[in-house]
């Protein structure tokens, strides 16, 4: 296939073929998944062919089996039209009794689940892809293995790498996002519009075709403003429903903005960190609402019509973009051994930009910084957390770790703590 950049997911599917009889690969539009899914499928189903959506929609109502005959993994691509696939892939996996039948690929939920009368539980597994990260775009080296620093044996072993981002080079990657034909493209001005294109059709078309609901474009692009602005924060939907209020005629509930986002929710365009719980040794009170995140900082950069100049101008928003970009990254990297990302921050103002924390139990605490300047701030903060920390009832971190947008080289201090750009940082 033309220009295909291995992926992360590659590994994570396979694993998860290997041991289910189905699997459910989901995420934004235009993330790879059905490429990705290409590359281990034997035989494939693309539910929206126009030629044959119809028959496809008719076979899936009358007898959806005929749908998943075929060379196995047999993929079936966008099977949310047609969910009564779902029901269908359970059964013909139950009936088989093997792993490794079936891809489901989807950018959406489902409008209406109603004709699913089964979870799936034991037969299909999901997966969630996103943007590629910037390891995946060959824009980091590595150097720094998130999964190797999790290992016993290297809690205390120096790390390497050295990375050249500028600022410049920092802003075009926040607004070109991770988007696979983005990232393929050399002319920066058309790789760049790429983002702003997927925006565009989020607003105008698919918040509406998630569900069939009507919803009202200008609203939904105020609403992904408003949310860029708030990126990095714990924003309850009355603060969000307060900025969309200057601009309409009419008083717009929180409730209504709720379910704009559990829309939004649905397409993958935006996904929160939510909130890590630690045993503390303190009362401390955690606050519990998640933190604002779009799946990729590009579109929060379309949703306000900045460019990477216009983000070299204002640094403190480019400082939260690069946070989102971290995350995404961090997601990524942490799919892969079994992890998740989670932000504490309490009642205090104490905050951790990023928990990843593993399945058994082990966890690493991150603080995201564009510049280097801004180092000791996040040691201070890294440090703090940790002395809180009850660590009678759980583990130490494994590691802290400052990442940075500039900065050289990726080391170890004296104090233990690693400090490492993100052009090093990677699975």
């Amino acid at each position: 296939m033309k220009n295909y950049k291995p992926r992360i997911a590659d590994r994570i599917l396979k694993h998860r073929l290997m041991s289910k009889g189905a699997v459910l690969v989901e995420g934004a539009k235009w993330c790879g998944k059905t490429t990705t899914a290409t590359q281990q499928a034997k035989s494939l189903l693309f539910m929206q062919d126009p030629a044959q959506k119809e028959q496809n929609l008719s076979l899936a109502r009358i007898s959806p089996a005929r749908l998943l005959e075929g060379e196995v993994p047999r993929l079936i691509d966008e099977w949310q039209l047609a969910p009564q696939l779902w029901d269908a892939v359970r059964f013909e996996v139950d009936k088989r009794d093997d792993f490794g039948q079936f891809i489901l690929t989807g950018s959406a939920t489902p409008a209406d689940t109603s004709q699913i009368s089964h979870t799936g539980t034991g037969r299909i597994s999901r997966m969630l892809m996103r943007p590629m990260s910037l390891y995946e775009s060959g824009e980091s080296n590595g150097a720094v293995s998130l999964g190797t620093l999790f290992k016993s044996e290297n809690m205390d072993a120096d790390i390497n790498g050295n990375s050249c981002f500028d600022l410049d080079e920092l802003a075009f990657l926040i607004c070109r996002g991770g988007w696979p034909k983005a990232v393929c493209i050399e002319e920066e001005e058309i790789a760049l519009r790429q983002a702003i294109d997927y925006f565009d059709a989020v607003v105008s078309f698919d918040i509406s075709n998630v569900d069939e609901i009507k919803r009202d474009e200008v609203r939904a692009a105020r609403l992904l403003r408003s949310y860029a602005r708030h990126i990095g924060s714990q924003a309850k939907f009355t603060e969000l429903a307060g900025d969309l209020q200057h601009n309409e005629a009419m008083p717009i509930s929180p409730a209504t903005v709720q379910l704009y986002v559990q829309a939004l929710n649905k397409l993958f365009v935006l996904e929160d960190v939510p909130i890590w719980n630690p045993n503390l040794r303190s009362r401390t009170a955690i606050r519990t609402t998640d933190t604002r995140y779009f799946t990729d900082p590009s579109v929060a950069a379309a949703a306000i019509g900045t460019g990477p100049e216009d983000l070299i101008g204002d640094l403190r928003t480019m400082g939260l973009f690069f946070e989102n970009m971290v995350i995404r990254d961090l997601r990524v990297y942490a799919e892969l051994i079994d992890g998740k990302v989670y932000h504490y921050r309490d009642r205090n103002g104490l905050k951790c930009d990023a928990v990843i924390h593993l399945r058994n139990g082990r966890y690493g605490l991150v603080e995201i910084k564009l510049g280097s300047d801004r180092i000791e701030e996040g040691v201070a903060s890294l440090n703090k957390l940790e002395s809180i920390i009850d660590t009678d009832k759980m583990n130490s971190p494994a590691f802290k770790m400052v990442i940075v947008g500039k900065g050289p080289y990726a080391y170890r201090r004296k104090d233990g703590i690693l400090v490492a750009p993100i052009g090093c940082v990677g699975p």
